[in-house]
């Protein structure tokens, strides 16, 4: 593969945005970013966490893009070549296997989340939640991850839909699904903001959101911003190196990193505008953790008028979130193997998608059969989780940290020729900013998220 061939490029460069930006918007800036800025003060986290994408996730963006950019292959081409091209040390060939494991095994276990969406998508639209209690919403949810065969035919549906985008390519597929979701994402989060504003008000949302309380800023939720940035901007996953390698020629990588990062934090914000207005108003507390989509909002659904038609949009704009997500997790082995191998892309789509479903099953089971199996139990800070819990632990809090690390290293010391001012189109004096963020700010600060985390 190589972006070369007219058939792997993006139209333009703003479907290279569109679709980055699809990808880097899921579940961590709709399901994720609303419970831990609840639970962790609201609006000095807030305002700590767009410090965050802009002083460290942005140089990293474009580092990323650069790499996919100058490669033209990928993740494990990309960087293979890069290596090469530099005569670097085969260490770092590293980063690009780290960016194809990565998103190979998150989505085993994302894809679980993602059928959770799905199927309550299904429970809103063919029955509701009129009447649901705290109880009876538990008990829903409950019944929903204890059952394997429910699960995993929603798990399965998730993933083949996406190996289909991934199949039809980057133009046919991937692009147009891309800008349907943003457009589909953005007239959803508005209408839901605006029916808050008209039913029950924004004031007490906007002042948890927006005005900051630094007495509530602890430096355990200094450590949980950083983090949400770097998970919530899709950095480390291969999705921005893959989706930069069909770059057509001319294009800025400065300004989409900025538009991408831009949009995440918009929807983030929307995100909770689209929320907390809902739970305030109902007696519900914001800081309910993962449960606040699947069992706290039901509750407030089933009480509020017009509340069937606004959980299946809220669901709905759950899933889509997701869905794109995955597309983006799904596409860098895809085109390992369509690197690699002359295989048509539909078989290589879906064989792939058939391969990270069946890895998935035993996360999926964690909620049932295997809940009382810890697989890694013997390494420290690992004990007690499941293989759901320990998936997402390792990849969220070590192998995406340690992989933007190795990114921020290779770009800003083994590529400084290779990456130059006119390679990432930066004017020279913010190249030699971006490259001090690079090499010296953005590691240091990772490496300090990273000791906090063992620490713990």
């Amino acid at each position: 593969m190589s972006s070369q061939n007219n058939k792997d490029l993006w139209t333009s460069n703003l479907g290279f945005v569109l679709a980055t930006a699809a990808a880097a918007i899921g579940l961590g800036s709709l399901w994720r970013f609303p419970y831990v800025a609840g639970a962790n003060g609201g609006g000095a986290f807030v305002l700590v966490y767009v410090l965050f994408i802009a002083a460290l996730c942005v140089p990293l963006m474009i580092a990323e893009m650069s790499l996919g950019k100058a490669g033209m292959g990928s993740v494990v081409g990309s960087v293979r070549r890069l290596v090469a091209e530099e005569n670097a040390s085969s260490f770092w060939r590293v980063v690009g296997w780290l960016s194809l494991a990565v998103p190979f095994f998150g989505l085993s276990y994302y894809s679980v989340v993602a059928g959770w969406s799905l199927d309550y998508t299904r429970v809103a639209i063919t029955q509701g939640f009129a009447g649901t209690d705290a109880d009876s919403s538990h008990h829903l949810f409950e019944t929903l991850i204890g059952s394997p065969w429910r699960q995993g035919a929603m798990q399965f549906t998730f993933i083949m839909g996406t190996a289909t985008v991934v199949a039809l390519g980057v133009q046919r597929g991937i692009e147009i699904v891309s800008r349907i979701k943003m457009v589909a994402m953005f007239t959803v989060l508005i209408g839901l903001v605006l029916y808050n504003a008209i039913t029950v008000g924004l004031g007490p949302a906007v002042d948890f959101l927006i005005a900051p309380d630094f007495a509530r800023l602890t430096p355990a939720s200094l450590l949980t911003a950083m983090g949400q940035a770097l998970f919530s901007t899709a950095i480390g996953a291969g999705v921005l190196m893959t989706y930069a390698a069909y770059l057509p020629a001319g294009v800025s990588v400065p300004k989409s990193a900025g538009v991408v990062a831009g949009s995440v934090v918009a929807v983030s914000l929307l995100a909770g505008l689209a929320i907390f207005p809902i739970v305030l108003a109902h007696g519900l507390t914001p800081a309910e953790g993962p449960n606040l989509i699947f069992v706290t909002l039901p509750v407030a659904f089933g009480a509020m008028p017009g509340g069937q038609f606004i959980a299946a949009l809220f669901f709905a704009l759950i899933t889509l979130g997701a869905f794109t997500t995955a597309v983006g997790m799904l596409e860098p082995v895809a085109a390992y193997w369509l690197e690699r191998k002359q295989w048509s892309r539909p078989l290589v789509a879906y064989g792939t998608g058939l391969a990270i479903w069946m890895v998935g099953l035993p996360s999926l089971l964690s909620f049932s059969t295997l809940k009382d199996v810890h697989p890694l139990a013997f390494i420290p800070g690992f004990g007690g989780k499941t293989f759901f819990d320990a998936l997402d632990h390792g990849i969220s809090e070590f192998l995406l940290p340690i992989n933007a690390l190795l990114i921020a290293l290779f770009a800003g010391y083994a590529l400084r020729r290779r990456l130059s001012a006119s390679e990432t189109t930066l004017p020279p004096a913010l190249h030699k900013v971006w490259r001090l963020f690079t090499a010296v700010i953005v590691p240091l600060s990772i490496l300090v998220l990273m000791i906090s985390q063992l620490s713990r």
